[in-house]
């Protein structure tokens, strides 16, 4: 591989006697990862049914290595959401970021939607898990990762951090910001990087970063947490974003990210102060950086952050700051400091008015919706905890109650997309059915995934049923599913399933 020279001349003045030991993993294979799905099934479980050899990764509960021969992608598990591929360190961000079930989450530039996805499992289906990206048609990538992952408690929206922090001003308990950057822990694994990486490239997404972790912190209430993490391992993007911001922002501390507690936290290398001193000519010319960082007590500091380093374990390389605002301020707005950008007597006018609801739909046609809300937070003519149904148009939604300014942002996705109305009948969504669990074989078309009748599904053929099958399962809208794990809708009729796979996700 060809490696640019400004590049190699900054890594070895970096890593030191290390450096030969960094160049020579480049000549390794790249690593391949998965991350199961907890909503959908324990990772001890999926390593029993695993349909292709895997690998524990030490430091991700649910993650495992698949070797480069195996097609993880082509079989019907991965149509069912039951694992994301993913490049074993860019799985440590999510797995990081101290979520619970309930809390308000927001990944800030979250597509294609691996850490989404983890996110949104770690919230159990309750909380909000706010989804959003820049780009629009990766936006749209996000939104099927995150049906396909079965998400009911999303919002998925495509806006710039600036208009988002507008509308949420202290509101979210954690926040993560896997920023775009130069991408060089990508070189191994796409070498188109190392063509288009220079020195202008750095400067420029450290700029882009700068932006986004200040709008990120008008967005974390107080006590919240926010994650920084990149690609690269540039200080100017790490190190030195983060001493940045916490200049700028002195409410913000760094805390542990617990990974050095690991039997294999021996691997992981601290953030160093040291970095501080790589200058570039945009740094040096600013005057940004202290002369005398430790003195300035940034070591401490910039040890709490991590570094994962492809010679020191098997990833391809990642930055990680966790970081946590002062205070215990309510998420509301209220009580929030000047600098959020909150305004209380606004906070409280926004919460005075109701949102705008659609279409107001008869009994008659709440009936057609029933069947397929069984099991859900939410029934047709009534709201339940922190959920309630909303009709826009001809479609139905399960919802939850957000700021009336949400209305005008740029959303792809608010809550579950039930399905639609049509004549004199309910047709429920793909979304809908890769949330369904538990289901009793009466209510479920189930194969394993070795029938070839499920890959016959996939590619959007109508499935033909023994006799005994045909009997087991009651006509109309059935899931149809691989070992219990939803893939979609059929409509049975006697001993055939009529295909309702979506004509878009077909293989």
């Amino acid at each position: 591989m060809n490696l640019p020279s400004a590049y190699t001349a900054r890594m070895q003045r970096m890593l030191g006697p290390e450096y030969p030991a960094f160049l020579e993993s480049y000549t390794a294979p790249r690593l391949r990862g998965l991350r199961v799905n907890t909503r959908k099934i324990t990772p001890e479980e999926f390593a029993r049914i695993a349909p292709f050899p895997v690998e524990r990764i030490p430091w991700i509960p649910n993650g495992f290595y698949y070797p480069e021969e195996a097609r993880p992608a082509q079989h019907p598990y991965y149509a069912a959401g039951l694992y994301y591929l993913q490049e074993p360190s860019a799985m440590t961000p999510a797995a990081v970021l101290p979520v619970k079930p309930g809390d308000r989450v927001l990944d800030l530039c979250a597509a294609p939607g691996g850490k989404a996805t983890e996110l949104a499992a770690k919230l159990c289906g309750e909380g909000l898990l706010a989804a959003n990206d820049i780009n629009a048609a990766r936006a749209r990538a996000l939104l099927r990762n995150l049906e396909l992952f079965g998400v009911p408690n999303m919002l998925v929206t495509n806006e710039t951090p600036e208009r988002l922090a507008e509308v949420f001003p202290c509101w979210f308990d954690c926040i993560l910001a896997d920023a775009p950057c130069s991408g060089e822990g990508m070189f191994r694994k796409d070498p188109a990087v190392a063509e288009v990486w220079s020195p202008e490239r750095v400067r420029f997404f450290a700029a882009q970063q700068r932006e986004i972790l200040a709008q990120a912190y008008r967005m974390l209430r107080p006590g919240g947490y926010l994650l920084y993490s990149t690609c690269t391992f540039s200080p100017e993007e790490n190190e030195q974003q983060i001493v940045r911001f916490l200049e700028t922002h002195p409410d913000m501390h760094t805390v542990d990210t617990g990974l050095s507690d690991r039997p294999e936290g021996g691997h992981f290398a601290p953030g160093q102060a040291a970095y501080l001193a790589i200058e570039t000519q945009e740094t040096a010319s600013a005057g940004i950086l202290p002369d005398a960082p430790d003195r300035r007590g940034w070591s401490d500091a910039l040890s709490r952050c991590v570094r994962i380093w492809p010679h020191r374990m098997r990833g391809e390389g990642h930055f990680l700051a966790l970081m946590q605002k002062d205070g215990t301020g309510s998420p509301d707005g209220k009580g929030c400091p000047d600098s959020c950008g909150a305004v209380p007597e606004a906070a409280d006018r926004r919460r005075g008015r109701e949102k705008k609801k659609g279409k107001k739909r008869t009994p008659e046609e709440l009936e057609l919706l029933r069947p397929f809300t069984e099991g859900l937070p939410c029934r047709p003519e009534e709201a339940c905890g922190s959920y309630r149904l909303e009709a826009r148009g001809e479609s139905a939604y399960m919802v939850q109650p957000l700021p009336a300014e949400t209305a005008g942002l740029h959303f792809l996705r608010n809550g579950l997309w039930l399905g639609e109305w049509k004549k004199n009948r309910f047709e429920p969504s793909q979304a809908l059915a890769l949330t369904r669990q538990g289901l009793s074989p009466d209510q479920a078309f189930v194969m394993p995934a070795s029938d070839e009748r499920a890959r016959a599904y996939l590619r959007g053929e109508s499935l033909a049923l023994t006799q005994e099958e045909a009997g087991r399962t009651r006509d109309g809208w059935i899931p149809v599913c691989v070992d219990g794990f939803p893939l979609g809708w059929g409509k049975k009729s006697g001993q055939t399933v009529k295909n309702k796979y979506p004509p878009s996700w077909r293989q």
